[in-house]
């Protein structure tokens, strides 16, 4: 029985007996669990899930409700429940996450309200507060009123895209039902984000190109860097554009086009900061969305976790229901054809890699989520693959993949062998290209496999004349070649 409540918590707190003389030690993980998605209480069970057991479960039922009510305020709902396991005696407290936030622990002189970090109830800083108030009072930081009068500002990058996307003029009454201005010719918080020079000062963007694999690249630390301000149109474009200035592109003939592969995918750039634009919290001071871009990776960060709460990591990508911080500005990008509103980004952002030419599985995008932030990584396609560097020619930094690396690729496509195994030979490949000397150990590293399965992968490819023996490197060395006609 405790295996299926817990394993049905979605957040969960154990606790070897009731504390009542200090009740605060459970109380916040009471609040935290209602100012969250909720979470479940287990009384008579220790850190480790052994089962304890309580010695008067009824009397401690009691003092749990008569403690919540005078302590917690407003008061959650919730399910205090007796069970017994292995003949004990334990109850279980099931929070529901609440919609009068925020929820407060009331007492000894002090009035505090308390979020879920990990598996810590801590207090709750006040952006975050402040986010809980909005949502109590079923608000948005977006469609609040501001101080600025629409009178003062232009809008010239939004009547542009409005203009491109639907082919009309964008009518002065679509900002009112954009909510951009309320009846007073005041902007919404949305519409001084979506003004050309926007004075909302935390809606900044800042790119930079570092020097090697972290922030640490030695003699030059930066290779090039921004800052960018401005309506949020304004930041979706330059963002796209630096990393388009940061990247390269490789490509390779074929009979009648050639196939582009670039660093890194532009469409998943693309709604990744889409993403990270419309849905930071805009309620963190002194914040800013960042772009950084490393040899092997690229990051973009933005201010606040998911909307619900939720960890992004630990969340199916192509199942996660659209929850959305600012749902004005969403919906104001999915008239401008920027996003989808069914909340897809995820989803596009993953399955456009997947599609890539040279998309490989581990370079599959991460995503990670805390309370104060969300991050997604995009790695770069190109980054540890090996090209015929005697014969590449670079032309507008473009590399031209040579007729004989094309020629074994369409080899290896072609090999009589499962679709696994074809996999795997063009991992090798991809690592060695035409002139790296390998052996089983070496395509046991690049494909993860056993040196018994290498050799059998050395095996296929010789019998389809696809490598070669090579003597000064040792036994059983082979390098790629040019297949036969």
């Amino acid at each position: 029985m405790i295996d299926k409540w817990i394993a049905e918590a979605t957040e969960c707190d154990f606790k070897v007996a009731l504390e009542v003389k200090k009740p605060k030690s459970w109380l916040k993980s009471v609040s935290a669990f209602a100012n969250g998605i909720g979470g479940t209480l287990f009384f008579g069970i220790d850190d480790n899930r052994n089962v304890v057991g309580l010695a008067d479960a009824q009397a401690d039922a009691e003092a749990i409700s008569r403690l919540i009510k005078e302590r917690i305020t407003p008061y959650p709902n919730l399910i205090l429940t007796p069970e017994q396991e292995k003949g004990r005696d334990i109850l279980v407290l099931s929070i529901s996450a609440g919609r009068s936030t925020p929820y407060y622990y009331k007492a000894d002189g002090v009035m505090e309200a308390y979020i879920r970090i990990g598996n810590e109830s801590v207090m709750a800083p006040s952006y975050v507060l402040n986010q809980l108030l909005l949502k109590g009072m079923n608000h948005t930081f977006d469609a609040l009123i501001s101080e600025y009068n629409f009178k003062d500002y232009a809008f010239s990058k939004l009547r542009e895209r409005y203009k491109a996307w639907t082919g009309n003029s964008m009518e002065e009454k679509l900002f009112d039902s954009f909510e951009i201005r309320n009846e007073y010719g005041k902007l919404t918080n949305a519409g001084a984000l979506l003004a050309d020079d926007a004075p909302i000062k935390q809606s900044r963007l800042f790119c930079t190109r570092w020097n090697g694999l972290d922030k640490s690249g030695g003699m030059v630390d930066a290779l090039d860097g921004a800052e960018y301000s401005g309506s949020l149109i304004i930041l979706l474009n330059e963002g796209v554009s630096f990393v388009k200035r940061n990247m390269k592109t490789r490509w390779k003939k074929t009979a009648n086009s050639r196939i582009e592969m670039p660093d890194y995918c532009e469409r998943s750039v693309f709604e990744a900061l889409v993403n990270a634009l419309i849905h930071r919290d805009y309620l963190i001071l002194g914040s800013e969305v960042h772009i950084d871009i490393y040899d092997d990776r690229l990051t973009i960060t933005s201010p606040g976790g998911m909307a619900d709460g939720t960890r992004i990591q630990e969340r199916d990508i192509f199942n996660v229901s659209s929850t959305r911080r600012n749902p004005v500005l969403a919906d104001i990008f999915g008239r401008l054809g920027y996003m989808e509103r069914q909340g897809s980004g995820f989803r596009k952002i993953t399955e456009a890699y997947h599609a890539s030419h040279n998309y490989r599985d581990e370079l599959e995008p991460k995503f990670y989520s805390d309370a104060s932030s969300f991050q997604v990584t995009l790695y770069n396609l190109n980054y540890g693959t090996v090209v015929n560097t005697a014969k590449v020619m670079i032309e507008d930094e473009n590399v031209a993949i040579t007729p004989d690396y094309l020629a074994i690729e369409v080899a290896i496509d072609g090999l009589n062998a499962s679709q696994a195994t074809i996999k795997k030979a063009k991992m090798v490949f991809a690592s060695m290209g035409v002139d790296g000397i390998f052996g089983r150990s070496d395509i046991a590293a690049i494909t993860s496999d056993s040196v018994t399965a290498a050799g059998n992968l050395i095996t296929k490819l010789k019998n389809a004349d696809l490598i070669e023996a090579v003597s000064g490197f040792g036994k059983g060395k082979y390098k790629f070649r040019v297949p036969k006609a």
